[in-house]
């Protein structure tokens, strides 16, 4: 076998524009508005639990009871420490974005794409690939080269 074709990972990386600026914190404003709809939800779901499990006991200050309404708002404080961890990171990705200077060039994120590899060929230049954008379109395909 003289070849084969692998998945690489390919680093995109976006220029800073007025355009990807706004829609980047069109992005996260959403997550947060998304994270603070599912805190609310959490909440109010957790009570209608809370309040299920005292409803059907003839005694809602049996310790069983008190103990499956403990491990109930247990399970709410954990899944609201984690919305609450999520929001802080998104809050602290919109103020990153917000200090952005134009035309600065940001690691975007990564795609996957598939390369022909063949006897001889340098491996390390065949993954160093990245592509630049500006407001979507490629302005550049960067191969590393050894």
């Amino acid at each position: 076998m003289d070849s084969i074709s692998i998945k690489r990972s390919i680093t995109v990386r976006a220029v800073v524009t007025p355009a990807w600026k706004e829609e980047a914190e069109r992005e996260l404003s959403n997550a947060i508005s998304t994270t603070d709809k599912q805190l609310g939800e959490l909440e109010k779901e957790g009570q209608q639990i809370v309040d299920g499990v005292r409803s059907q006991s003839s005694n809602p200050l049996d310790p069983r009871v008190q103990q499956q309404v403990a491990q109930v708002q247990e399970q709410v404080a954990a899944k609201r420490s984690e919305f609450e961890e999520q929001k802080r990171n998104l809050l602290q990705q919109q103020a990153q974005v917000r200090e952005l200077e134009m035309e600065q060039i940001v690691e975007q994120g990564q795609i996957d794409s598939f390369c022909d590899l063949k006897v001889g060929d340098n491996l390390v230049s065949k993954m160093g690939v990245s592509i630049l954008v500006r407001d979507g379109i490629v302005e550049e395909i960067d191969q590393a080269s050894s």
